[in-house]
């Protein structure tokens, strides 16, 4: 018999489709598998142990998995909880889990899989010479070690299977790899090993490997050769290029996907439309490693920051607003080192122009003129009132600095009051490593705990 894993979104949080989650569960799977996180919104998840998603979203959404789970009786997976898969945040779905199982009366046995790694584990593993740099690299010694606020290591099919053979009805896992909570279950009923990490490759966003990618709920049935994949929605389909097409989604190589313990290797993957919805895939390859790595992501305190945003509409300002920016930068730096003493290492003032430059920065290549320029200005200092301080005396520079000295004083606008908008902590990752572990557990701990409400 194939496994049966019902993937209802790329992410909890982001929603799904109710009525293909319930021809979902109508189709009887063998487990309800979805991943909790994500770094698309950059290092402060991490740095904080916090989830970036609607804590009232997900809280619904995982009350819909939850009586679905118990309809069904077979076990429910999440990954990378509350975004960044800190222990802090495995806690804080397991809070949500606790409240939910009590609301319902469900009486569940709930396995929570830690993920953090203390900087003293670390230090060893470093000093052993079991960690080792990816490329690009980062620079790593004991100093910045010890100066992450979290580290987590990436957990495999292993550790969720860890999880599972504890009899858990519920695993909340720690920071995991994307693919892992779907491959776990068919790897471990003895499902065809490379189709298993590739269709969780395929499935770990949901509908997003269909022509409908909002509507969330897709199926994927894994056996001894390949790989099925159905999108539930009946506004959703698939086909082999909406599936092939998601190998290159956040992955370097389209042909290779380096996992815990191995790559997977879709050089010869078939990929073949066997209705007017689905897609089989056969081919994939699955290539033990020698050595067991666990990639490692880290999150460290850089600073505080504060903001700004000004509005630029007068066409000579507009036409000349990072020449406008280069001279206010510069007349700053001066103003701040007379008036508040304050030597540059102790902070930094960032322009962002909206509108010209302020995603790609000197890569941009249009040239056009906009209507406005939105002037973004990133004070980050050493502690938050030096930010805020920093800001307030930039305020009114900010709303009549001139071009030129014999003009008369511009007036831009601010688009809200107050103009300055405290950021707070502002972290950067500080990890492109793996870490070789003995044993696929030695980096994680297993807590299970039965929940009875029945």
């Amino acid at each position: 018999m194939p496994t049966r894993i019902l993937i209802p979104s790329g992410v909890l949080g982001l929603g799904f489709d109710a009525r293909a989650l319930a021809k979902g569960v109508r189709n009887r799977p063998d487990a309800i598998c979805i991943d909790g996180g994500s770094t698309d919104s950059g290092p402060y998840y991490l740095g904080t142990g916090t989830s970036k998603y609607s804590e009232l979203a997900t809280r619904a959404q995982w009350r819909d998995l939850m009586l679905a789970r118990a309809e069904l009786g077979v076990p429910l997976v999440i990954g990378s909880c509350g975004t960044c898969g800190a222990d802090d945040a495995v806690d804080w779905m397991f809070a949500l889990t606790q409240q939910l199982a009590e609301e319902l009366g469900q009486s569940v046995k709930v396995a929570r899989l830690y993920s953090s790694q203390s900087s003293q584990t670390l230090t060893q593993s470093y000093a052993q010479g079991d960690i080792t740099a990816l490329s690009p690299e980062i620079p790593l010694d004991e100093t910045v070690i010890n100066s992450c606020a979290n580290v987590v290591a990436l957990a495999g099919v292993e550790q969720i299977n860890a999880a599972l053979a504890s009899g858990a009805d519920i695993v909340l896992a720690g920071r995991t790899t994307d693919t892992a909570v779907i491959a776990a279950i068919p790897i471990a009923r003895g499902d065809h090993k490379g189709a298993a990490w590739h269709g969780a490759k395929i499935g770990e966003c949901g509908a997003l490997c269909s022509t409908n990618p909002v509507s969330g709920v897709i199926e994927i049935l894994f056996d001894q050769d390949g790989f099925t994949v159905n999108p539930l929605a009946e506004s959703a389909t698939c086909t082999p290029y909406s599936v092939s097409a998601h190998m290159l989604y956040e992955n370097a190589d389209p042909i290779r996907l380096v996992e815990p313990g191995g790559m997977l290797d879709v050089s010869r993957a078939v990929y073949e439309a066997i209705n007017e919805k689905s897609v089989r895939v056969t081919g994939s390859q699955w290539h033990d490693s020698e050595r067991y790595t666990v990639k490692l992501e880290g999150a460290k305190l850089v600073g505080f920051q504060t903001s700004a945003l000004v509005l630029l509409r007068q066409p000579g300002y507009v036409a000349k607003a990072r020449q406008w920016t280069d001279q206010l930068h510069a007349f700053l730096l001066q103003t701040i080192e007379q008036q508040m003493q304050l030597s540059q290492h102790e902070y930094d003032i960032e322009f962002r122009l909206i509108g010209v430059d302020a995603t790609l920065g000197a890569l941009e290549q249009l040239s056009s003129q906009p209507a406005e320029v939105g002037v973004l200005m990133l004070v980050t200092a050493t502690t938050q009132d030096i930010a805020n301080d920093i800001a307030r005396l930039c305020n009114p520079y900010l709303l009549h600095y001139p071009l030129t000295s014999d003009e008369e004083l511009p007036t831009f606008a601010f688009p809200y009051s107050p103009a300055e908008s405290v950021r707070g902590p502002l972290y950067e990752f500080a990890l492109n490593h793996v870490m070789q572990l003995q044993n696929p557990m030695d980096a994680f701990r297993l807590d299970v705990v039965e929940l009875d409400y029945d």
